[in-house]
């Protein structure tokens, strides 16, 4: 079809109220870039390289995942945020999406006025993780020993204003410790931080944390979750440790610039959530660390709003810039 029989067919169809389902499933018309924020073997990279593929098959066009690390994955929420080609999507963490700017006043983008939620993929807790050779048999004797330690101890986060950096806030918090942040680009240098014993410790996802547990290089002392996790089901909870009032959940999602057309937007969120929701990529996904979810772009919206809430009041109380 030419451009003018074609733009001739959108206007006629549009006095019919037909035109924007024309022009959803004419599109994508050509290559899809998934921007992810954090290196290469970060958990938010393997997802998206896991997603890619059956992506591109199910829009019809060839999905690149590109990586522009920095800042926490702010960087790459900003080049999303502000990206016009009407072909690029983000594959984000939560911190991203929701309190970036109550971190930061002057960031580039508005997390909630900027980007368009899509599918929330999946959710996780996070493990409190230690080198193998740690003081404490427990964590609840690890904990000891860093409220004796004070600010001799250190601890890593992907960046600042990731969740795993907020939620290690919360935990000096709440068990009387003083570990110094020390933020890194992502959580594969975290880990090879800790293994090096430049830092005592990390939140860090499930699957990241198994699998230098399973070498015997690290060790997984609890979850973040109120009670036991499906993803980590051997190792307790930080309440079983006596950390009182302690939950804390990460997730990972696609989002859009929000000038992209809510059909489009529609298209992928549906295309995304039959991907993850099929048992073979549930199967892969939990083995990455994530309880897979799938939801359509209001469900995302709703649990952006009540993040930016929760981890607002974390970044408030501990003063958190």
């Amino acid at each position: 079809m030419t451009f003018d029989r074609r733009h001739a067919l959108l206007a006629l169809l549009s006095g019919l109220g037909l035109s924007t389902s024309l022009q959803a499933a004419e599109w994508p018309t050509r290559t899809l870039r998934l921007v992810v924020g954090f290196p290469p073997g970060s958990s938010p990279d393997l997802t998206a390289r896991l997603l890619a593929e059956p992506l591109g098959r199910a829009l019809g066009q060839t999905v690149i995942v590109e990586n522009k690390v920095g800042a926490g994955g702010n960087i790459a929420a900003d080049f999303v945020a502000k990206s016009t080609d009407g072909h690029t999507l983000g594959l984000m963490i939560n911190g991203n999406m929701t309190i970036a700017r109550i971190l930061n006043p002057q960031l580039g983008y508005d997390p909630l006025k900027d980007l368009a939620p899509v599918s929330l993929i999946g959710s996780a807790p996070l493990v409190l993780t230690v080198p193998a050779e740690a003081p404490g048999a427990t964590a609840a004797a690890w904990l000891a020993q860093a409220q004796q330690a004070g600010a001799q101890w250190s601890y890593g986060s992907p960046g600042v204003g990731t969740v795993a950096h907020l939620g290690m806030e919360l935990l000096k918090a709440r068990a009387g410790m003083a570990p110094v942040h020390v933020p890194y680009p992502g959580n594969p240098q975290v880990i090879t931080a800790m293994l090096g014993g430049q830092i005592q410790a990390a939140l860090l996802p499930p699957a990241l944390a198994a699998a230098q547990a399973r070498n015997g290089r690290l060790r997984m002392l609890a979850t973040t979750s109120t009670g036991r996790s499906i993803l980590a089901p051997e190792v307790p909870s930080l309440a079983e440790a006596g950390v009182k009032n302690y939950q804390l959940e990460i997730w990972n999602a696609v989002a859009a610039p929000s000038g992209m057309p809510r059909a489009h937007v529609h298209k992928v969120a549906a295309a995304v959530s039959e991907i993850v929701r099929a048992p073979e990529m549930r199967a892969r996904l939990f083995q990455q660390g994530w309880q897979v979810i799938g939801s359509a772009p209001e469900g995302l919206r709703h649990r952006i709003e009540a993040d930016t809430q929760a981890l607002g009041e974390i970044i408030r109380r501990q003063n958190i810039q």
